[in-house]
């Protein structure tokens, strides 16, 4: 689905497939074009502008598999106009596209590295084509974890896809929740209380994050403390995008715009950034 260079501004008709209901307030559409093409390529952690007539645009991460480009999928949670208003669409209902847009998660560069994913909330979402990408240079990778944090274990997304990945012999998946269920029997406790009981070298482990900012702060500073280097450490700042080619300014992010330098950076690149709290 690469846009052509001028033709970024106008979406494309996209068909709604499936909807899938994740949580009360978090759903995922399955889209295909009108014609069947299999033109939907992207690369994990590029996101695209949804459309809704006479609604808005909103800016949602890809979160589908990249080696499966006949569907568009993405999942995200209703707290807007525009996703208010996406979640009640239907299949057969239409969306507009544009994209993809935005700096991908780099797995070429974890390839010979232990790898450990840490996500909190619907920010699986983004990283799920990481984590398909990943599994598909399984081989290639040393030590392959997920580290998974919720609020509640009703907020758990993909809780089936994460069943199965919990039964693959060559992937470490671990879960927490912040408060538990009287029928929760795993973790409780935020999601940096993960890392410690993982098993990763270190200094040969590269590391994707994405979350809340917040989460995203106590993350790199325990992934820091535990001997992980400052480059090897990439996180996803999504947030404030409206025209995603940097023609708006509203992701300006210090000197970078989220949109077309990001969402995906090294923390060596923004580290003193995040240190500012009203940027």
């Amino acid at each position: 689905m690469t846009p052509k260079t001028n033709d970024l501004m106008h979406p494309e008709l996209f068909q709604i497939k499936k909807v899938m209901k994740e949580t009360y307030d978090t759903f995922t559409l399955e889209l295909r074009t009108g014609d069947d093409s299999n033109h939907l390529v992207f690369q994990p952690g590029q996101f695209n502008m949804l459309y809704v007539f006479g609604v808005g645009e909103v800016p949602i991460s890809i979160s589908g598999d990249p080696g499966a480009p006949q569907t568009l999928v993405h999942t995200t949670r209703a707290v807007g106009s525009v996703t208010k208003a996406m979640r009640k669409l239907k299949p057969g209902d239409t969306l507009g596209v544009r994209g993809p847009f935005g700096k991908p998660w780099p797995v070429k560069k974890a390839i010979g590295k232990d790898v450990v994913v840490i996500t909190g909330g619907i920010g699986l979402a983004p990283l799920r084509p990481a984590m398909y990408e990943l599994m598909a240079q399984r081989k290639k990778l040393g030590a392959l974890t997920l580290l998974y944090g919720a609020r509640t274990p009703e907020d758990i997304i993909f809780k089936k896809e994460i069943k199965k990945w919990r039964a693959q012999f060559d992937l470490d998946v671990r879960v927490t929740v912040d408060r538990a269920t009287k029928d929760w029997h795993g973790n409780v406790g935020v999601v940096t209380t993960l890392i410690p009981k993982s098993t990763f070298d270190p200094p040969n482990t590269a590391a994707f994050i994405c979350g809340p900012e917040i989460m995203i702060r106590f993350t790199v500073m325990e992934l820091l403390k535990h001997g992980v280097a400052k480059e090897n450490i990439f996180i996803s700042m999504e947030r404030n995008m409206k025209c995603a080619i940097g023609f708006c300014g509203h992701c300006q992010f210090g000197p970078h715009f989220i949109c077309k330098d990001g969402p995906v950076f090294s923390y060596d690149q923004v580290e003193h950034l995040l240190e500012i709290r009203e940027i």
